[in-house]
């Protein structure tokens, strides 16, 4: 009876194992792991490029308004010159 026991728990482990995917299917699934994540890693590389070059023409744009108000306060604290027509905003 024992050595029944112990040949039924042995098949049953055999069968067990033999159940589990397949080495080509393993291989699949690593592939398609691997795919996954470099596209992964590629979208937030592509969003970390775009974000940034929002920020460049935020700061750019930035740099424009910083500098024309500087020229309108420059332009104001001149004396107009006699004839000279005024700046209309």
């Amino acid at each position: 009876m024992k050595k029944l026991l112990g040949l039924l728990v042995v098949a049953s482990l055999a069968a067990f194992v033999a159940c589990g995917p397949s080495k080509a299917e393993q291989d699949a699934k690593r592939k398609a792991d691997s795919t996954r994540v470099a596209d992964s890693i590629a979208q937030v590389e592509a969003a970390a490029k775009e974000q940034a070059r929002q920020d460049s023409i935020a700061k750019v744009e930035a740099a424009k308004q910083d500098s024309i108000k500087k020229a309108e306060e420059e332009a104001a604290k001149k004396p107009a010159k006699k004839g000279a027509k005024p700046v209309k905003k």
